[in-house]
């Protein structure tokens, strides 16, 4: 496991001063200045941001010029074909640009990439085909900013292409290579100049759909009703939950239990949550990974048919047979990542930048996989695995890692390569995988401190100063997630006066803990109850960074502690 080191969150404000300004206590404040939020006016709409804060769409580069030209192929009767992409982002962008052409009457229908026989993105395949089913427009999202070769050919046969993308943007000395589309919506873009360019596929066509009904004169509840879908892909994209990314988030939870979709309700219901309290987390990795498992094990067009779907037969069948192939991949991630692990071991343990190749596992696994590996080593990470031309690969980073640049620093050896500062996807032939792993680790300007992972503490705070309403404010804090974690707070040296593992696994650890001044406090550890008590071995002390919490047991409510980190302090 990589090494951590407990740092303590030391940005300045007058917390007594904001507190007072906001009506919240001088705990919420720190934390919230924590997250690099600074001013009256962000404090206040970052806790009481609504619809009213949303961004105008046309504040995105070609809005404009996008919704007139599909304006005119609705008025022309053309048809438009939507290419979107294999995971949670591609699939709900899809979606919404689906329902939305269907809204105001285009002569619509899509297509999704196989991620084994298509690869990410529009390819020239999709694009021939286009051409053969009398297609005039093709419209991309959550991919086509990469796509320039691909895009040159559906000019060459006559199509319009329109891009909705929000993937970074190859630049060569400083200039931008962009794709020959009739239209590119992408905040990425240099002579884009949207208030807040860090967001996912879904919200760009989020803000199309707004667009278009707006331009139809469709009321805005229509659009406002599918905006759970935005938040859906902003978190299953992993994207920020800052500025309007968690305005969407907020927003989109509160109308889950109220969703249109029959099938994202069934899937709801299938995985057992209570859809009026959904969260970012049962998102982040329930509903999400259903989503995400047609298209990593079937074909994404599973996800989105159940989305679509108005049968409640049909749409009860898919909901299940998403979540069957949710708990295969489980499976098949487990082996993966215990593969990797040994291989990393074994050969690899030395190396700034992990890649692990894995001929046999599924390629959908890759990225799951190597997010696992980039937990456990603290490293950014990619995983190969064999593919139906060539090697296949995706990558996980760390924040002092661009992955994205680091992958045009060894282009040369790539077939074809795509993503962020944190996440990437490539493909290769395979006699360019130990050249490539040379060379990675060969650019790599990363220190051993880089290896070490930052656990941040929002506020060292004595069990004492814990009661229910500061465990209610923090609730205005939420959606909890990338960008705006949850907050953490920490003490030392508590007393251990009892401990036992719970939970059929025996994977829950309950104390009974006192402070110094013994303030008593039950406390939670999930975590391998029995190796925590082998290496406890008899220690009565711990030091604990952890999140307050209400616990409540037939009818009973009682104040504890969900323990994140923990150092045991040996006695001497």
């Amino acid at each position: 496991m990589a090494a951590e080191r407990w740092m303590l969150q030391t940005k300045r404000a007058d917390f007594q001063e904001m507190a007072k300004c906001h009506g919240i206590s001088p705990v919420t404040a720190r934390i919230i200045r924590n997250r690099d939020v600074v001013g009256t006016e962000s404090v206040e709409k970052y806790l009481k941001g609504g619809l009213k804060d949303l961004y105008n769409p046309y504040l995105l580069k070609d809005m404009e010029l996008t919704v007139s030209i599909i304006r005119e192929k609705v008025r022309e009767e053309k048809r438009i074909r939507i290419v979107g992409d294999y995971d949670i982002d591609g699939v709900c962008s899809t979606y919404l640009l689906y329902r939305a052409l269907t809204e105001i009457g285009a002569y619509a229908d899509y297509e999704i990439p196989d991620r084994i026989r298509d690869g990410y993105g529009i390819n020239e395949s999709i694009i021939r085909q286009a051409a053969e089913d009398g297609i005039d427009t093709i419209l991309t999202c959550d991919n086509g900013i990469a796509a320039t070769a691909q895009i040159r050919l559906a000019k060459e046969l006559g199509l319009t292409v329109l891009i909705t993308d929000h993937h970074d943007i190859m630049k060569e000395e400083g200039v931008e290579i962009l794709p020959p589309a009739d239209a590119i919506i992408n905040p990425k873009q240099m002579a884009c100049h949207y208030p807040y360019p860090e967001i996912c596929g879904g919200l760009v066509a989020y803000k199309l759909v707004q667009a278009l009904y707006e331009a139809y004169s469709i009321s805005q509840e229509k659009w406002l009703e599918m905006l759970e879908f935005a938040a859906i892909a902003t978190v299953g994209d992993v994207m920020k939950l800052q500025d309007e990314n968690r305005i969407i988030v907020k927003e989109g939870l509160k109308r889950m239990g109220q969703t249109k979709s029959l099938g994202l309700r069934k899937l709801i219901e299938k995985n057992n949550l209570d859809e009026d309290n959904i969260t970012a987390y049962q998102i982040g990795f329930v509903i999400g990974p259903c989503l995400n498992a047609g298209g990593r094990l079937h074909t994404a067009k599973l996800a989105l048919s159940l989305l679509l779907s108005e049968s409640e037969e049909e749409a009860d069948r898919m909901a299940l047979e998403l979540k069957d192939l949710n708990d295969q991949r489980k499976t098949m991630t487990r082996q993966g990542t215990e593969e990797a692990v040994e291989q990393v071991e074994a050969l690899y343990k030395d190396h700034k930048v992990l890649v692990v190749y894995l001929p046999s596992c599924h390629e959908s696994l890759a990225g799951i996989i190597a997010g696992r590996l980039r937990e456990q080593y603290q490293k950014p990470a990619f995983v190969l695995t064999d593919g139906e031309e060539g090697v296949k690969g995706s990558g996980r980073s760390i924040e002092t890692y661009h992955m994205f640049d680091a992958l045009v620093e060894v282009k040369e050896l790539l077939s074809k390569f795509g993503g962020h500062p944190m996440a990437a996807g490539l493909s290769l032939k395979k006699e360019n995988v130990d050249e490539f792993r040379r060379l990675l680790n060969e650019n790599a300007k990363l220190g051993e401190e880089d290896f070490i992972k930052k656990i941040w503490i929002d506020v060292p705070m004595p069990l004492e100063y814990v009661n229910e309403p500061l465990i209610e404010e923090l609730d205005l804090l939420e959606p909890f997630g990338q960008g705006n974690e949850k907050p953490l707070f920490a003490q030392k040296g508590l007393s251990i006066r009892s401990v036992r593992v719970m939970g059929k696994n025996r994977n829950v650890v309950k104390f009974s803990l006192a402070s110094e001044k013994g303030m008593p406090m039950d406390g939670l550890l999930f975590a391998d109850g029995d190796s925590f008590l082998h290496e406890l071995s008899g220690c009565r002390k711990i030091d604990v960074i952890y999140y307050p919490a209400v616990n409540e047991y037939n009818g009973n409510k009682s104040l504890q502690i969900v323990i994140k980190n923990y150092k045991i302090a040996k006695e001497s």
